[in-house]
């Protein structure tokens, strides 16, 4: 099984194409610019690489947010696109399950964190294998920490930047290497969620967003 895995929810973008012997090519891009100009000819570098076309994929993935409102629509829709001219299912994973995800068994908690702006972070609470085990949501810092226990990992680029304010609150933290460029994790998940069935059709793709729009980072 190939899938293809597209992120474009922060200015650090990144296309995977991978199976289960590991990623087979990966573009990763950081532009403030937005990822619109970018992202389908590096799909198609990568594909020309492999000597695949679109039709030898079995699945597409894209991280569905929270993130840039503008990345997020460039993402799926380039993804919707691909899927629906090749007649393949899709996975879509939210940014934080990514993160989560990646970190699985660093703690029996795991923390994914993203900056919100506006002094709020996007947060998830997942168990040691990342099942979600709080809502995704967006708010204080402060909100997400009442009640972790100690030993928590944290994940994602917002934990690195409040990490002493999150050791001071949570005894033993911990904060395991966090991917900067989500397509290659995200492509080892989908690969998972595929296997076991767990695909939508393209027009089934939605975002997660967590707010509305016009709150929070500049388009990208």
């Amino acid at each position: 099984m190939r899938v293809l895995a597209v992120d474009t929810t922060s200015p650090r973008g990144s296309v995977a194409v991978a199976g289960p012997e590991g990623v087979l090519a990966e573009a990763r891009l950081v532009t403030l610019e937005g990822h619109s100009r970018w992202l389908l000819p590096a799909v198609e570098v990568l594909l020309r690489g492999l000597g695949l076309d679109a039709f030898a994929l079995d699945v597409f993935a894209v991280t569905t947010g929270p993130g840039s409102f503008t990345g997020l629509r460039v993402g799926l829709g380039s993804v919707q696109g691909l899927a629906l001219a090749s007649g393949r299912p899709c996975v879509g994973l939210p940014t934080l399950d990514v993160l989560a995800r990646a970190a699985a068994g660093a703690s029996g908690t795991v923390v994914a964190l993203v900056d919100a702006f506006r002094g709020e972070v996007y947060s998830g609470v997942y168990d040691a294998a990342g099942g979600l085990r709080r809502p995704h949501g967006v708010g204080p810092l402060a909100a997400v920490l009442l009640g972790l226990p100690a030993g928590a990992a944290f994940v994602g680029g917002a934990a690195l930047e409040h990490r002493e304010a999150i050791r001071a609150a949570v005894p033993g933290a911990v904060f395991p290497a966090s991917p900067e460029f989500l397509a290659a994790p995200l492509a080892a998940a989908a690969l998972r969620l595929a296997a076991s069935g767990s695909t939508v059709s393209a027009s089934g793709l939605r975002p997660h967003y967590l707010r509305g729009a016009g709150v929070g980072p500049s388009p990208a």
